[in-house]
């Protein structure tokens, strides 16, 4: 075995930290471990949404929709993804929230990978 390479399933390992797949907090010998980006496969069930905006933000961030119906809220709009494949990236400083119109998928990338409590997560 080479422990260089992890290979797993998205929505099987995405349970296990709150959808977050790799990134700063996976151990130090995860080859999912890294500083530079941090990876989300979330699984949305219609209605559900961010507890409150994330203020502040360090990170850039690119969300893409897999499935589903999925609007992002940035302070000066509101983004819609209803296609498979609409995506939507914010930089750094751009406060956030989100709503699942419709069970939903979608993929984030953001980075740098950086501890909770520099932004919210």
């Amino acid at each position: 075995m080479n422990d260089t390479v992890y290979v797993g399933n998205a929505g099987k390992d995405a349970t296990l930290d709150r959808g977050w797949l790799l990134g700063h907090f996976k151990d130090g010998g995860d080859p999912r471990h890294s500083d530079a980006v941090e990876i989300k496969w979330g699984v949305h069930p219609r209605g559900d949404e961010r507890a409150s905006w994330v203020r502040g933000e360090v990170r850039t961030a690119l969300l893409v929709l897999i499935s589903g119906r999925f609007r992002v809220e940035l302070p000066d709009r509101s983004v819609l993804l209803e296609r498979r494949g609409d995506y939507v990236v914010w930089g750094r400083g751009t406060d956030h929230s989100w709503f699942a119109e419709e069970e939903s998928v979608v993929l984030t990338v953001r980075w740098p990978s950086v501890p909770a409590g520099t932004s919210g997560r």
